[in-house]
């Protein structure tokens, strides 16, 4: 599972003009889900997505998570992020976990970052063709695996 994750002072996700979340400062995370992925992968993506220290503190260094800056996620599905782009010019889907096995595993993902930042989790729709439009941050943008 990784997961890309960007600090925003806002970021939305819309579909068909409807907006259907959006976040005011903290971290829009487009999450891609590999085969291999499993319930371990989705407790511990959901711990670093709230725990990574990307927030400033009061010494303006990077020692504050999510759940500790009071900031907000934007989970968004990406299967592309977990193309294969190591030969051609063409990606390859053959390394992202087809959707009957994806979507579950995202919602528990959902799930988990909601049960753990209750007031601050938005999403869109997974398989949806969405515009997901943000304001980095920094710009502070890490790539993480869980």
């Amino acid at each position: 599972m990784l997961a890309l994750i960007q600090r925003v002072s806002h970021a939305s996700v819309r579909v068909d003009d409807e907006l259907l979340g959006g976040i005011g400062p903290g971290l829009l995370a487009l999450v891609g889900i590999e085969p291999a992925d499993g319930e371990a992968q989705v407790e511990r993506m959901a711990q670093r997505l709230l725990g990574y220290r990307v927030f400033a503190d009061a010494q303006g260094r990077m020692n504050l998570g999510l759940a500790d800056s009071g900031g907000q996620l934007l989970l968004v599905s990406q299967f592309t992020l977990v193309a294969d782009t190591a030969s051609g010019m063409r990606p390859g889907f053959s390394t992202a976990a087809p959707p009957e096995q994806a979507e579950p595993l995202f919602n528990q993902l959902l799930d988990s970052c909601r049960r753990l930042l209750p007031a601050g989790v938005e999403t869109g729709r997974f398989g949806a063709h969405m515009v997901v439009s943000l304001a980095n941050d920094g710009p502070v943008t890490f790539l993480l695996r869980a």
